[in-house]
């Protein structure tokens, strides 16, 4: 037997596998998540399917995989200490945010914690107008200034997000370049490569989300893929997007914001599968 497609999707109690043949055989595995190590269960329920159905490791074409494990990390708060640099005058973009509220009179209403403390959201001398062209040179000093406070702060990772830099990211790729120099190895996201468009606020709030779980999404995933290599399972290995496509494990590493609803868009698109297999509009 071989071709088998498999898909996995990581919940907070259960971790479900699927193989589906290519003659449309389906075998399914329900077997308990390991928090610890999310990529436990998956191996491990793999192995029972391999041990109950005579399948083994080159059967599978391909492991399709839907996790929790970033939306996870934001409701809980867990995900990496962040440290935020931005162009001055922008500092407090995250809590200002874009003034809608989800019911327009309700008193009550209170704005989500930001994913940054104030004091980690560092401000730089640049400007960048709505044209791309350079209205205020970077000040190096200052972006250097605040790479060594985060630094010393001891952040777990860089976002760098500045005014109109998706019309020209020359500045971000400084401070990227002074990231590299000053912190070797720490992670960092710019603005630029994780959602290059206008409204500054949702650009930032993207920014910092990818930066803010991408430690934690890109450490589970290489844990994943080493232990498939070593049980042989040289399959390709794709996440599910929010938006219901997919994604190489490489990509999700990289821009990891892409995966936050990947469990929830995964039961949508099956469910619009199923209706339409079942004539159900």
């Amino acid at each position: 037997m071989s071709g088998f497609r498999v898909g996995v999707d990581i919940g907070g109690t259960f971790t479900d596998i699927v193989f589906l043949a290519d003659d449309g055989r389906v075998f399914t595995k329900k077997v308990s998540s390991t928090v610890a190590d999310y990529a436990l269960a998956i191996i491990d329920g793999l192995e029972q399917m391999f041990d109950q159905y005579g399948l083994g490791a080159n059967d599978i074409s391909e492991l399709l995989h839907g996790t929790t494990v970033g939306s996870n990390a934001i409701l809980e708060l867990k995900g990496a200490r962040t440290g935020l640099i931005t162009t001055a005058g922008f500092r407090d973009v995250l809590e200002i945010r874009t003034l809608r509220m989800p019911r327009l009179y309700d008193l009550t209403w209170e704005k989500p914690v930001p994913l940054v403390e104030r004091y980690l959201r560092r401000e730089v001398t640049e400007r960048i107008d709505s044209n791309g062209a350079i209205s205020i040179p970077l000040d190096h000093a200052s972006a250097e200034r605040a790479v060594d406070f985060l630094v010393a702060e001891k952040v777990e990772a860089i976002a760098v997000c500045l005014i109109n830099s998706y019309a020209n990211p020359v500045h971000e790729r400084d401070i990227a370049t002074i990231i590299e120099a000053r912190a070797p190895g720490l992670p960092y996201c710019i603005s630029f490569d994780v959602l290059p468009e206008m409204k500054e606020y949702e650009r930032t709030s993207t920014t910092v989300i990818n930066t803010y779980v991408m430690p934690i999404i890109g450490t589970y995933l290489r844990s994943l893929r080493r232990a498939l290599d070593a049980r042989g399972i040289a399959a390709p290995l794709l996440l599910m997007q929010s938006n219901g496509g997919l994604m190489t494990a490489e990509a999700a590493a990289r821009l990891p914001a892409n995966v936050i609803e990947s469990g929830p868009a995964g039961g949508v698109v099956g469910a619009q599968a199923l209706s339409r297999a079942l004539d159900i509009p």
